[in-house]
C-alpha cells in the first residue's frame, strides 16, 4: 500500500507503490534476495513520479502545497535548529496557536523563527485553527520581531496559511490592524529578514509576517493575493472554476519570481517535500544560510532601504495605450 496518503494526479503510482511493498513483504517472508527486481520497481516509480511533478498545473502545485503530511514551521524548525526555545503570548491575554514563534541558532548563529503552524489530523487542525492566525497571533509575532530587533537577531519567517482568521471575533479585535501595524513595523526592522512560503501563502494572513528582505519559496507552494475558490466565487460565482482562477492568478514560483515578487524558488525532492521531507530541510537550510551570509554584509541603513524599494518596485505595469504611443513616437 502507498506509504502517504496520494493526490489525486498520483494514482498512476498506485500500481507500482502496490507492486512494491507486496515484494518487500515476500521477501521478508521467504527471505528470497528480490533486490534487483525491488531497484528497478523503484526506478520507475521514481521516474514516473518525476514526470507527473514536471508537469504540474497550478491547480494541482495548490494540492502538494496543502498535503497534510508536507512538512510544517514546526518541522522546519526542528530540522534546521538544535536548540529551539518556543516563546508564547502577545502579552495581551492571547496566545494564538496558529503562529508560532521563538529563538533557535542556525549555523552557530542566534536567530528568531515565526511561522504559521497548521495540524496534521483533524484534531490538531482544530487547535491550531487550521493555520489561520487571529489578531493575537500577528501581535505576538511582532512582539518577538520586535525582541529581535532589540538585540539584532535575524528574523527568520515560515509562510503557510490559507488566510488570516475572517471569524467575527477576530474583526473586532482588529484583525486588519494588526497586520497593517506588522507590515509597516517590519519595514523599519534594522535586523536581516528571510521569508520562506513553505506551503501555502494566502492574502493579508500571509503578508502579516512577509516583508523581507528575501522571499523565498519552494518549488510547490503558492503565494497568492486570494484563494483560487474565493477567486472563483468572487468573480464567476462559482467555486467549481477554481482551477481557472489558479491559472489566472499567477500562483506558482516561476510566475512569481519572473514578477518580481519572490527573489528564489528552491526545488523540491522528486514528489514534493512530503516524500523527502529531511531533504527539504536541507535544501532549504543551504538557501537560509547563504541568503543570511549575504544580508549581513550589509548596514542597517543598506537593510531598510533595499527593503523599501523591493517593495516600492512591485506592481508596476505599462498601460498599453501608453506604451503603443510611446511607440508611434
Amino acid at each position: 500500500m502507498p506509504r502517504r496518503p496520494l493526490l489525486e494526479f498520483e494514482k498512476p503510482l498506485v500500481e507500482l507503490e502496490q507492486q512494491i511493498e507486496q515484494i518487500r513483504q515476500r521477501a521478508r517472508d521467504s527471505e528470497v534476495d528480490v533486490s534487483p527486481q525491488l531497484q528497478q520497481l523503484e526506478t520507475l516509480a521514481a521516474r514516473r513520479r518525476e514526470e507527473i511533478f514536471r508537469s504540474l498545473s497550478p491547480a494541482q502545485k495548490i494540492q502538494v502545497a496543502r498535503h497534510p503530511h508536507r512538512p510544517s514551521s514546526l518541522d522546519y524548525i526542528q530540522m534546521l535548529c538544535d536548540d529551539w526555545v518556543e516563546l508564547h503570548g502577545d502579552r495581551r491575554g492571547s496566545d494564538d496557536q496558529a503562529l508560532i514563534g521563538g529563538l533557535g541558532r542556525l549555523a552557530d548563529r542566534s536567530v528568531l523563527l515565526i511561522g504559521h503552524q497548521k495540524g496534521r489530523d483533524t484534531k490538531e487542525n482544530v487547535a491550531r485553527n487550521f493555520g489561520m492566525a487571529t489578531p493575537g497571533g500577528y501581535r505576538k509575532a511582532l512582539r518577538l520581531m520586535d525582541h529581535a530587533d532589540r538585540f539584532r537577531l535575524p528574523i527568520l519567517s515560515f509562510i503557510d496559511t490559507p488566510g488570516a482568521y475572517a471569524g467575527l471575533l477576530a474583526e473586532e479585535q482588529g484583525q486588519g490592524e494588526a497586520i497593517a501595524v506588522n507590515l509597516r513595523e517590519m519595514f523599519g526592522f534594522r535586523v536581516p529578514i528571510i521569508a520562506t512560503v513553505i506551503g501555502e501563502g494566502g492574502s493579508g494572513g500571509a503578508l502579516g509576517i512577509g516583508v523581507a528582505d528575501r522571499l523565498l519559496m519552494f518549488e510547490h507552494s503558492v503565494y497568492t493575493v486570494a484563494s483560487p475558490e474565493a477567486c472563483a466565487s468572487i468573480l464567476w460565482r462559482d467555486a467549481a472554476k477554481a482551477s481557472e482562477a489558479a491559472s489566472a492568478l499567477k500562483i506558482t514560483g516561476p510566475d512569481l519570481l519572473s514578477l518580481g515578487v519572490v527573489d528564489e524558488v528552491l526545488p523540491e525532492p522528486i514528489g514534493g517535500n512530503h516524500w523527502a521531507p529531511l531533504e527539504a530541510g536541507e535544501i532549504l537550510r543551504e538557501a537560509l544560510a547563504r541568503n543570511l551570509e549575504a544580508l549581513l554584509e550589509l548596514s542597517e541603513q543598506q537593510l531598510i532601504e533595499q527593503r523599501y524599494r523591493k517593495f516600492r518596485a512591485m506592481g508596476r505595469f505599462l498601460d498599453d495605450s501608453a506604451t503603443k504611443a510611446a511607440a508611434a513616437d
